[in-house]
């Protein structure tokens, strides 16, 4: 494997395309050729909420807020964010976004994950709210 590597995240299907429009996911971590490293780009449209939530059994994840503004449910809390906003979540906590009136752009910084990863889907997260 080479020492470095570089993709657009233009250049990387969008894994959400399926769902409708409202939101766009681009996951960079074998573009990259990366064991260690997963780097995400989600693009959430004005007033868009995810209609699934996830947590994850062993990866820490990170978000950074790098274009307009929204919520995140971690578990039953929700809080607001604004652009350059860096949120740590464990991996058992529950999370989902919501995109503000100018949509929210998060880039999402994950660790290690076992093979074939870890994640698990949560509906109705946003139910209650």
């Amino acid at each position: 494997m080479a020492d470095f590597a570089l993709k657009n995240f233009d250049d990387i299907d969008n894994a959400a395309a399926d769902r409708g429009p409202g939101l766009d996911a681009r996951f960079a971590r074998k573009h990259l050729g990366s064991e260690h490293l997963g780097i995400s780009y989600f693009r959430y449209a004005p007033n868009y909420r995810s209609p699934v939530a996830h947590r994850h059994r062993e990866q820490e994840e990170a978000y950074v807020v790098v274009g307009g503004s929204g919520r995140v449910k971690l578990n039953d809390e929700i809080v607001g964010l604004r652009q350059w906003d860096v949120v740590r979540v464990a991996p058992n906590v529950v999370r989902s976004f919501e995109g503000g009136p100018d949509g929210l752009d998060l880039i999402a910084i994950g660790a290690d994950r076992p093979e074939g990863g870890d994640g698990e889907l949560v509906e109705g997260h946003w139910d209650e709210d």
